[in-house]
């Protein structure tokens, strides 16, 4: 760690700013003394506007946009807030906002996904072993997500509380298959709109300092989610979220960073709706899964595993490297919902580019390979996992 931190001084850090000020001029500064500064109370904006392609949505136009900030000056994790605009070639409008946000002294930590999407897309039935990419079902949708909560530190990077969960999705409407055939869709229950509204207990233990782009520590939440009819739900069903995270420094004196993450999405009793069940891509941040299309998985419970070798290309920290692998499974349907037939693995590689170097956000640009021909690209503001 002091090997690494001793490097960064002999080569100062940059992002993309720093080197469009080199290119294109600025005025000379005052050196100002950084013990007299309070950097910790600073606001690090990254912003991004680009063309984008993915799977899932072809084309796009994309405003992304970053806010990493420190609510106090001493012994407080680095809060952040994403977000971005998209508007697709599949005629998609996305607006995802993602909070996490810790108070003085890390006491409490706020989590927030608030999300409205206007989305046209493929699903390919429930289960993976029957589920093939080229059959896919169009349906239309729109959607609206609602999570919020609320933790409190409870022992030594171990937080414990509750939240709530609202998924709306309405204006559903299914293409169909062209031949006529009954799709899982409509063989599961198809509705124009659902509603699942519940309450959620959490429980985290978290010993990062940066959320955004991690080099060390660990991460796990465990939430329990308890979707009920009186607050609006148009079933009852509970389900619970596995999410662990480790970061290791390899080799210890440099700035590369080997991580693993296991996600793991259960639905414990109940009936969801067709469009919140267990899906590719449809974590918090949609990461799941590179090398396959959104939603090209679905079913009653999906065990993921990820791991990611993160590199630097330069010495500045501007650009760097990543080479990742990753599997998921997801439950047989009708018959075996808890039986897991095939594992889906899949490859590659990516580009980082240092967008902030205070908040060390990176801009994203990842190639991913499945299995049975699928790959693509992925872009993303902050690290993936």
């Amino acid at each position: 760690m002091k090997e690494a931190q001793k490097k960064d001084s002999l080569y100062p850090q940059k992002g993309l700013p720093d080197l469009l000020k080199d290119w294109l001029g600025s005025p000379i500064r005052k050196k100002v003394n950084a013990a007299s500064e309070n950097v910790k109370r600073q606001f690090y904006l990254s912003i991004f506007p680009a063309i984008g392609y993915t799977l899932q949505t072809k084309l796009a136009a994309i405003i992304a946009g970053n806010i990493a900030f420190y609510t106090d000056s001493v012994n407080t994790n680095l809060s952040s807030i994403t977000s971005s605009i998209a508007y697709t070639q599949n005629q998609q409008v996305t607006l995802p906002v993602q909070s996490n946000i810790w108070s003085k002294n890390n006491k409490f930590n706020f989590q927030g996904d608030w999300r409205f999407y206007k989305y046209p897309q493929e699903t390919y039935g429930l289960g993976s072993y029957n589920s093939y990419q080229n059959d896919g079902d169009l349906i239309n949708y729109s959607y609206v997500r609602f999570y919020s909560i609320l933790l409190r530190n409870i022992a030594k990077n171990v937080y414990a509380g509750a939240g709530y969960f609202l998924d709306y999705h309405f204006e559903i409407d299914e293409k169909g298959y062209s031949d006529g055939r009954v799709s899982d869709y409509q063989l599961y229950g198809a509705q124009s709109k659902t509603t699942s509204s519940g309450f959620g207990l959490d429980i985290l233990y978290d010993s990062r300092t940066n959320s955004v782009n991690s080099s060390g520590g660990a991460y796990a939440n465990i939430l329990y989610r308890d979707n009920v009819s009186f607050l609006g739900s148009n079933s009852n069903w509970q389900s619970l979220l596995i999410d662990l995270r480790k970061y290791i420094r390899f080799p210890k004196n440099s700035n590369n960073v080997l991580g693993f993450w296991s996600y793991n999405w259960l639905i414990l009793s109940g009936k969801p709706p067709y469009l919140i069940m267990p899906s590719t891509s449809w974590d918090t941040y949609t990461n799941t899964g590179r090398g396959y299309i959104q939603g090209r998985f679905r079913s009653f419970n999906m065990l993921y595993l990820e791991s990611e070798y993160r590199f630097q290309l330069t010495r500045n920290g501007l650009l760097g490297g990543v080479v990742f692998a990753n599997a998921e499974a997801f439950s047989e349907w009708p018959n075996n919902q808890n039986q897991f037939n095939k594992i889906n693995p899949a490859v590659g590689t990516g580009l980082r580019v240092k967008l902030n170097k205070n908040s060390k956000t990176n801009l994203d640009i990842d190639y991913g390979f499945g299995m049975d021909g699928s790959h693509g690209l992925f872009v993303n503001i902050g690290e993936v996992f």
